[in-house]
């Protein structure tokens, strides 16, 4: 054993105490997340509009500050974009991760200095809880590499702005810092597929045992090194013996990764977003994820079935029960409240509290972290048919993960009542309207990690055939307008 991976137990056994401390003692740590963030922010414009100095219990919160999503947040977030001091929390940000909009285009997310060690932190105590279950540790003695997007930041307003992972890249620890990879200079590269190129080119010689990133790019990552070697990536990295992912479920890559790599690997799952780092996996035997509950967040959940009833019920940690799906609400100490993230859970334990992500509160499509929602591929449609003779009948869209050639892609299933005349042309406006409409789309085809979208036709009825066949046909059913799996579509080939 190396004296690096000796001192690594000894911290891990450390963190693993530290968590315990708040881990069994769940509602007490989230009462003084709650206290603490009232009492930091009741100077804020926001907290003076919320009269945060009244506020004494959950109940007084729940009454003076309502349920948001970003949009509903935006005209404050605005005038912290625009430079303005003690809207949402104390001072200025640190930061803005920017991420994909819904209804406005691109968002603004704050990182604030109390909150941004959380993100580094919690994805530090994720190994380190594999290390103390485990017992395995060699691996922090070899190189480690996470796929990420650019470090390369700009400014706005005297605030930086960037990625959430090109932000974390400027964080990585002293001590990770001669393992890490891939350079500086590789990292910067906007290019995915000529990022991958190169990481392959520095990495493939190397003694790696850590692989982190989101699972459909590092699948391109392990397909460019199964190439280049003519072997599984397990037999050219014999010491790789651990994946980290998020952001995208893993499941659907499993059976593909384990092929590529020629043999089971240890994994670690994460629930980060630039929001805020809500979970990772502590247990190899547990299902689920730890919520992190001493993180500078204060979690609410709402039932998903009741989510859009009037006044619907908000639960704190302590009411939660498992298997049921809640919508998970989130106040940070970035100055987000009562913020909806759209993110779905559902709890796997109660003692420690472990949750999985089982989805979006709407239909979505994020197998490669795009997060497309419903509105945009609507107004992507609408924008490519605008000035043509094009008729729709209905559509859907898919993701293809898996084709028998070339780049995955979006498939586009649409029952035409009066056909383009250029079916390339249509194509090509509609996958430059959706990259209009969703910068991580964009990025996706700009990086070769997508190809531009494909489009099915659909025969005419289709989609009241498959409606009839599953008994949902008329009344107040509809044809969901994308999905992050293929359930739907495969059964519309079949008609």
């Amino acid at each position: 054993m190396s004296l690096k991976s000796f001192f690594a137990k000894i911290f891990a056994q450390q963190i693993y105490r530290k968590t315990q401390l708040w881990a069994t003692n769940p509602i007490a740590t989230q009462q003084q997340v709650f206290e603490d963030l009232i009492r930091q922010a009741k100077n804020t414009q926001f907290g003076i509009d919320h009269h945060f100095d009244q506020i004494k219990t959950f109940e007084d919160f729940s009454r003076n500050v309502p349920v948001r999503d970003y949009e509903g947040l935006k005209s404050y977030v605005d005038k912290v974009v625009k430079g303005e001091e003690n809207v949402l929390w104390k001072g200025k940000p640190l930061y803005f991760a920017k991420t994909s909009g819904t209804t406005s285009g691109a968002k603004y997310i704050p990182l604030t200095k109390e909150s941004m060690p959380f993100h580094i932190e919690a994805a530090r105590n994720a190994i380190l809880h594999y290390i103390h279950e485990t017992g395995k540790a060699n691996f922090v003695d070899g190189k480690m590499i996470f796929l990420q997007g650019s470090p390369i930041l700009e400014e706005k307003n005297g605030v930086k702005l960037g990625r959430l992972s090109g932000i974390v890249a400027h964080f990585v620890p002293k001590y990770l810092q001669k393992n890490r990879m891939p350079s500086w200079e590789t990292n910067c590269i906007e290019d995915w597929e000529t990022k991958v190129n190169a990481i392959v080119e520095e990495t493939f010689y190397e003694n790696m045992t850590v692989i982190s990133g989101i699972p459909s790019w590092v699948q391109m990552y392990f397909e460019k090194l199964q190439q280049k070697g003519g072997k599984p990536v397990g037999e050219i990295f014999k010491n790789f013996n651990l994946f980290i992912y998020g952001g995208v479920n893993y499941e659907p890559y499993r059976a593909k990764f384990e092929n590529l790599m020629g043999r089971k690997v240890d994994s670690i799952e994460l629930f980060p977003a630039s929001e805020g780092f809500f979970a990772y996996q502590d247990s190899q035997k547990e299902k689920g994820m730890l919520l992190l509950l001493n993180s500078g967040i204060f979690y609410e959940f709402i039932k998903s079935d009741e989510f859009y009833t009037e006044n619907p019920k908000r639960h704190t940690i302590g009411e939660v029960e498992l298997g049921v799906n809640y919508v998970l609400i989130i106040s940070t100490n970035a100055g987000l409240w009562g913020y909806n993230i759209g993110d779905t859970v559902q709890f796997t334990g109660l003692k420690p509290y472990r949750v999985i992500v089982s989805g979006r509160i709407k239909h979505y499509i994020s197998a490669f972290g795009e997060h497309v929602i419903g509105k945009e591929v609507e107004s992507a449609l609408q924008e490519a048919i605008i000035d043509t003779n094009i008729r729709i009948n209905e559509f859907t869209v898919a993701p293809q993960i898996t084709p028998n050639e070339g780049l995955p892609y979006h498939e586009w299933f649409i029952e035409f009542e009066n056909e383009p005349e250029n079916f390339v042309a249509f194509a090509e406006a509609l996958d430059n309207a959706m990259r209009r409409q969703n910068i991580y789309y964009d990025d996706l085809i700009v990086g070769n990690v997508l190809r531009k979208v494909v489009i099915t036709k659909v025969v005419k009825n289709g989609f009241q055939d498959y409606m009839k066949s599953i008994g949902k046909l008329g009344g107040q059913n509809k044809i969901p307008r994308l999905s992050n799996d293929r359930k739907i579509v495969d059964l519309l080939e079949r008609e």
